[in-house]
């Protein structure tokens, strides 16, 4: 309670009169030195009146004090934990941050997959059941290659039609010759002629429409036979298959494809970038990457297309990346990192790698605030720049002091507490 309070309460104390006839607070409180009295011609020092000691010991009871208005106002002394004072500031070597033209960088991840446009697809165009399974999954085949055999009877019904049309064609022919040495002779007409040249012709369109059905199918004509042939269009590795030894192969338009070929001579690394970074990515850009496989390898690529649609699920786009695999390293379904550099450069601040230090999922750096002393600073690194350095998008300024190993100045900080 403060002097005022006390005061207040002493003197309706006394105006009750509970402390005698002559009383009031600041009398009360004013007396301090005792007052002499004479008895007999003899000066002793007179007793304390027992209204002051009634009065100590109400004011010890009500807390009473004499506070000053400094004190009573002073607030407590806060310390920043993120400021550090050292004595001796010379032993820690600094760097300033510096502002360099860098390539804008990106991480992405992708995984590997074939060129699309080097992929082929191999059916077949005739019914039937496998008789000779000849490749597997994985398996390099060469153009021409026979893949499997199927026996059909779509292709015993065209061999069947293309005998047929070529007997019609040997009859239709003979009889156009006979027809032709008759009207030499004047024993026919002229339009008997034309009819026999007319089903000649008719007799060579069935001819070679059979042989074309026939071929279709993967026969050949000369070689009459129910079994079909079928064999790689291009050259690559086998990278689907759907079909196993005597399963029953049904026509084209409810089956799906049999086998896939993949050219892996040229693969592409497909990568998910969120929409928000978009902006960074252009056609062209260099894009460097580096497979789980092959931690101590880096794979160069371009970016060949940035996908216009977004999935409404991540928000990200597909971006394309088309690498050369000539020794058949890069797999189909390979996890990938990409990192993309942009080919137009814009002004980073940069500060020594070894000025960032990791805690607490955060990048800081202890930046230099003068005299002896030093603040830790979150900041937002980037990617590396050249010759060690890193790039800083936030926390940093161009021209800000830090301290260049930050992992030493923190153990001495650590020690030093």
């Amino acid at each position: 309670m403060n002097m005022d309070a006390c005061k207040f309460l002493i003197s309706e104390a006394c105006r009750e009169g509970k402390f005698g006839r002559s009383c009031g607070a600041d009398s009360a409180f004013s007396y301090s030195v005792p007052r002499r009295s004479r008895t007999k011609g003899v000066w002793r020092r007179a007793a304390w009146p027992p209204l002051v000691v009634l009065l100590a010991s109400l004011m010890a009871g009500l807390g009473c004090s004499k506070e000053t208005p400094a004190a009573a106002s002073k607030a407590p002394v806060t310390v920043d934990p993120d400021v550090f004072s050292m004595e001796h500031p010379e032993l820690f070597k600094t760097a300033r941050a510096e502002t360099r033209a860098l390539s804008t960088e990106l991480t992405a991840n992708g995984t590997v997959t074939p060129d699309v446009t080097r992929t082929i697809h191999v059916t077949s165009l005739g019914g039937g059941r496998v008789v000779d399974l000849k490749v597997k999954l994985g398996d390099s085949v060469k153009k021409g290659q026979t893949l499997l055999v199927i026996s059909s009877p779509d292709l015993a019904a065209a061999m069947s039609d293309h005998q047929k049309a070529v007997a019609d064609e040997v009859l239709s022919r003979k009889a156009l010759d006979r027809s032709q040495m008759l009207y030499d002779r004047g024993a026919i007409a002229a339009k008997d002629l034309e009819t026999a040249k007319d089903v000649e012709d008719k007799a060579k369109v069935d001819v070679s429409t059979t042989d074309q059905h026939v071929r279709v199918l993967g026969a050949d004509p000369a070689h009459p036979s129910p079994l079909i042939d079928l064999r790689a269009p291009v050259a690559g590795t086998i990278v689907e298959q759907n079909v196993a030894g005597f399963e029953g192969v049904k026509s084209l338009d409810n089956t799906p494809n049999l086998f896939t070929i993949a050219d892996l001579s040229q693969v592409w690394v497909v990568c998910d970038v969120f929409e928000n970074d978009l902006g960074d990515m252009h056609l062209g850009d260099v894009a460097e990457i580096r497979l789980n496989a092959f931690e101590d390898r880096m794979f160069h690529g371009t970016v060949a297309d940035i996908s216009r649609v977004l999935d409404p699920n991540t928000r990200s786009a597909k971006v394309r990346i088309v690498l050369a695999n000539e020794d058949g390293t890069l797999r189909p379904g390979m996890f990938a990192v990409a990192k993309f550099r942009s080919r137009k450069k814009t002004n980073r601040v940069v500060v020594p790698a070894t000025a960032i230090m990791r805690l607490h999922d955060k990048d800081w750096v202890f930046r230099r605030e003068g005299g002896m002393k030093f603040r830790r600073v979150v900041v937002r690194a980037d990617g590396l720049a050249p010759d060690g350095m890193q790039e800083i998008r936030e926390g940093v300024k161009p021209g800000d002091e830090v301290v260049e190993n930050a992992l030493e100045f923190s153990s001495e900080v650590a020690e030093k507490k």
